[in-house]
C-alpha cells in the first residue's frame, strides 16, 4: 500500500469514526425535544453525552487537518466549493456546544427553551448538510481543469442530496436513541427503545431508496460492486438484528448494529470513490485522485511517522474515557446542565 492510499484510508476512517461517535451525539441532541417530559429528564439526556461530545468532534478536526496536509488540493476544492454548507455546519456546531455549556447557567424557562432549540438545530443541521455534501461528492460536482469547483445551488441542493441528508439525520437519530436506551434507566430507557423501534421501518425505507438512487445516479456500483453489494447485504442483516435486539431489550447489541449501519454507509461511500477523492461532473479527466491531489512523498512520510507516534495515545485516552463513564445515568446524577 502506497502512502497516498494509506492516508486516504486513514482520512476515510477518521470521517467514518466521526459519524459513528458524533452520530449518537447528534441523535441524543435531537432526542432532547422528543423524549424529555420535564427539565430533569432533559438534563439526564444531555448528561449521557456530557463526557464525550467535545472529544468526538475532534475526529472531524483531525480529518480536516489530515486532508489539508495529505491532499491539499482535495481540501482546497472541497472547502472552497462547499464554503456555504461548511460554514452553516460550523455555526450549528458552535451553537450546539455553547448551548450545552450555557443551558444550566440560569433557571428561566425562556433561557432554557432558547438553548434547547439551539441543541436541536445544532444536532440536526450538521448531519443533514454533511449527508448532502458527501452525496454531491459521489454524484459529481462541476470541477474544472483548474481544480476549482463552480457549483450552483442545484448542484448542492437537489432531490438526491436532500434524500441522502435526511437519511443521515434519521440514521443518527436511531443511533442516538439506542445509545440513550443503553445509558439511561426507567421510563427514559423504555421510551428510547420504543421510539427506536418505531423509527426503524421508516429508516429502512430511506436507506433502500438511497441505495437504489445511488445505483442510478452514480457509478459507484459499476466500479465497486464487489465491495458495495456485500455492504448492502451486511446492512440488511444489521437492520434486522437491530430490530431483534431492541425487541429483546439487548441495548448494547442494538447500539452495535446501528453503529455498524453508519460504518457500512460511509465505508462503502469511500470504497466506491477510491482512488478518486472528488468526481467532476464536467470531465473525468478533472477528477481529483490520490495522485493529482496529494502532497509530496516526503510530506506524507513525515505525517506517517508523527501519526504512528501520537495516534495510539489519543485512541487509548478516548477509550479510557468511555470506560470510565460507561455506567447508566440516573436523574439524581450530575444535574448541572
Amino acid at each position: 500500500m502506497s502512502l497516498n492510499e494509506l492516508w486516504f484510508v486513514l482520512i476515510a476512517m477518521l470521517f467514518t469514526g466521526f459519524f459513528f461517535l458524533e452520530g449518537f451525539d447528534f441523535g441524543v441532541g435531537m432526542a432532547t425535544r422528543l423524549l424529555a417530559r420535564n427539565d430533569s429528564q432533559q438534563r439526564v439526556i444531555i448528561n449521557t453525552i456530557g463526557p464525550f461530545w467535545d472529544a468526538n468532534e475532534v475526529w472531524l478536526i483531525t480529518a480536516a487537518g489530515s486532508m489539508f496536509a495529505a491532499f491539499p488540493h482535495w481540501y482546497a476544492t472541497m472547502f472552497s466549493g462547499y464554503y456555504m454548507l461548511l460554514t452553516l455546519i460550523l455555526l450549528a456546531l458552535i451553537a450546539r456546544g455553547v448551548a450545552f455549556e450555557f443551558r444550566g447557567k440560569l433557571e428561566g424557562a425562556l433561557w432554557k427553551k432558547t438553548w434547547d432549540a439551539a441543541i436541536l438545530i445544532g444536532s440536526s443541521v450538521p448531519p443533514l448538510l454533511f449527508g448532502m455534501l458527501f452525496a454531491g461528492v459521489i454524484r459529481g460536482v462541476p470541477i474544472g481543469a483548474d481544480r476549482e469547483m463552480h457549483a450552483s445551488f442545484s448542484d448542492m441542493v437537489n432531490g438526491y442530496t436532500l434524500w441522502a441528508g435526511i437519511t443521515v439525520v434519521g440514521l443518527c437519530l436511531l443511533h442516538g436513541l439506542t445509545f440513550l436506551s443503553l445509558r439511561t434507566t426507567g421510563d427514559l430507557r423504555e421510551r428510547s427503545r420504543l421510539m427506536a423501534l418505531k423509527l426503524l421501518p421508516a429508516l429502512t425505507v430511506c436507506l433502500a431508496v438511497l441505495a437504489v438512487w445511488t445505483y442510478g445516479a452514480t457509478d459507484l456500483f459499476e466500479r465497486r460492486a464487489a465491495v458495495l453489494v456485500p455492504a448492502l447485504i451486511l446492512g440488511v442483516i444489521a437492520l434486522f438484528l437491530a430490530f431483534r435486539f431492541l425487541r429483546s431489550r439487548r441495548e448494547g447489541w442494538a447500539f452495535g448494529m446501528t453503529g455498524a449501519l453508519i460504518l457500512l454507509l460511509f465505508g462503502a461511500m469511500f470504497a466506491g470513490l477510491f482512488p478518486r477523492l472528488m468526481i467532476s461532473s464536467l470531465d473525468p479527466a478533472y477528477d481529483l485522485t490520490l495522485v493529482n491531489a496529494a502532497s509530496s512523498a516526503y510530506t506524507l512520510k513525515a505525517m506517517t511517522i508523527v501519526a504512528a507516534c501520537i495516534l495510539p495515545f489519543v485512541l487509548a485516552y478516548q477509550a479510557w474515557s468511555y470506560f470510565v463513564f460507561h455506567k447508566r445515568v440516573h436523574e439524581k446524577d450530575h444535574l448541572e446542565y
